[in-house]
């Protein structure tokens, strides 16, 4: 699907990093706050100015090696971000419950993941690509979740 080398990677830089980030984010949250518009706005905050920051700063990456791509790869990174944690912030607006809500962002990274994984990649390479991001994921999701543990007891919230 993306036959651009320098597409795929600028779509894979946002994606990925608004998957990590804001799914850390988000598990964090949910278990220092119950209050799911607190979540909610922290989240649109942080992914509205983690996308522009993502894409000036592979605007500024690209343009150093290349800078007849850079404009186009910065709204590739930062367009993928953005259209990412929409997705990831989704089940706020559908689930009243904490549990049911981090579980099927949880389940909406994982499908995304695949997703993207299922168009770029075919055979061995979709497996190791899938796992490898999928198991980045998981790994600095446990580790936010912990951090808000952690800071919902130290704070008292």
């Amino acid at each position: 699907m993306f036959k651009d080398s320098n597409c795929k990677g600028a779509i894979i830089l946002g994606m990925h990093d608004a998957i990590v980030s804001l799914t850390g984010l988000i598990a964090g949250l949910s278990i220092a706050f119950s209050d799911a518009n607190i979540i909610i706005i922290s989240c649109i905050i942080s992914s509205i100015t983690a996308s522009l920051s993502m894409g000036a700063a592979n605007y500024l990456a690209t343009k150093a090696k290349d800078s007849k791509i850079a404009l186009k790869s910065a709204f590739y990174t930062g367009g993928a971000y953005m259209m990412t944690c929409v997705f990831l912030i989704l089940p706020f607006f559908v689930f009243n419950n904490r549990a049911t809500t981090l579980t099927a962002t949880v389940f909406m990274a994982i499908f995304i993941i695949f997703g993207f994984n299922k168009c770029c990649y075919r055979g061995k390479k979709f497996y190791h690509h899938f796992f490898e991001m999928l198991s980045i994921c998981t790994v600095v999701s446990i580790v936010a979740f912990f951090i808000g543990e952690i800071a919902s007891q130290i704070f008292g919230i």
